[in-house]
């Protein structure tokens, strides 16, 4: 199967199961079949803090739910799924994190792999860092789940670019599939740095990574590239660290570029993200038909040229 990034917009499925109903998210996966969506992300912790369990599960169970009402969907979707950042504990999070070790990773896969109704994932990502664990197990409990046909290929989500490569070294010295994918908070918008975000545990996309990715011809994923309707919504204000100067600026082009195209704000950073050096995958949630409908347009959006560098020399 060819699990190729490029050109592929993900339909992020936080909430299903919890803010969004059975039929809401039925609704909704089958628009983005029919649309020619094939990527599927979600995440063992999927939504804890949304559920009454205090746990997650509920995303990945209903998108095994809508697998079983749709035979043969399975074979026309690849599943993207996280591991490391459940709850052990409810309401304890994140000292009661599940964490990365050789265990947690066997536990975590198995429950992930039940819930979807599946024997494989297409792309297993280590949610968050774990630093208690040493390295070289997790790059040697990861690496197996590759070795047994369980995943197709790894992704670190939320990782320093340091470790990144230190865990890359590590899986070829073993002989091991190791990360081949980042998944990293990004989007045309860019906070300041250092300023904290409000969501813990978020890591920003540095020009280091960004480069990194290039060079090493990484995967590179995607996740708040909307700012939660910030683009589109007035009732949705910019969090702090979004607002300066360079922001006025780069609105300014993209409101310019939008009126050239003929399509909205959201379509056109999605666009700017596809079409980026490195390309990136970009992760989208929606709460509507339209709001898909809207984002999986981007993907026939050409930014030529001049539109690229008015985005690109705003700042």
């Amino acid at each position: 199967m060819d699990t190729t990034f490029t050109g592929q917009i993900a339909l992020g499925a936080m909430y299903f199961g919890t803010r969004q109903s059975r039929d809401e998210s039925f609704a909704i996966l089958d628009r983005f079949a029919e649309l020619g969506g094939r990527w599927l992300d979600t995440s063992d912790n999927y939504s804890f803090w949304e559920s009454e369990t205090g746990h997650g599960g509920a995303s990945e169970r209903m998108l095994g739910d809508w697998f079983a009402a749709n035979p043969g969907a399975r074979e026309r979707m690849w599943i993207s799924t996280k591991l490391g950042a459940e709850p052990l504990v409810a309401g304890r999070w994140p000292e009661t994190m599940e964490g990365l070790s050789r265990d947690a990773v066997e536990r975590a896969l198995a429950g992930s792999l039940e819930r979807l109704g599946t024997d494989h994932v297409d792309l297993l990502w280590a949610h968050v860092e774990d630093r208690a664990t040493p390295l070289d197990e997790q790059v040697e409990a990861l690496g197996a789940t590759v070795a047994d046909g369980r995943v197709g290929r790894l992704g670190a989500s939320n990782h320093a670019t340091w470790r990144v490569e230190r865990a890359r070294a590590i899986a070829s010295g073993m002989g091991l599939a190791g990360y081949s994918a980042l998944q990293l908070r990004h989007t045309y918008l860019q906070p300041v740095p250092f300023v904290p975000l409000v969501e813990g545990g978020h890591v920003t996309a540095s020009p280091e990574a960004l480069d990194y990715a290039r060079v090493e011809e990484l995967g590179l994923w995607a996740y708040s590239t909307l700012l939660s309707g910030a683009y589109a919504r007035d009732d949705r204000p910019l969090q702090e660290a979004y607002v300066h100067g360079d922001t006025t600026r780069r609105l300014a082009a993209l409101d310019a570029v939008a009126r050239d195209v003929g399509a909205t704000r959201n379509q056109v950073v999605l666009a700017w993200l596809l079409q980026n050096d490195p390309a990136v995958t970009p992760i989208v949630g929606v709460s509507s038909i339209a709001q898909l409908d809207e984002m999986m347009a981007s993907r026939e959006l050409t930014l030529d040229d001049d539109a690229r560098a008015m985005l690109d020399l705003a700042s």
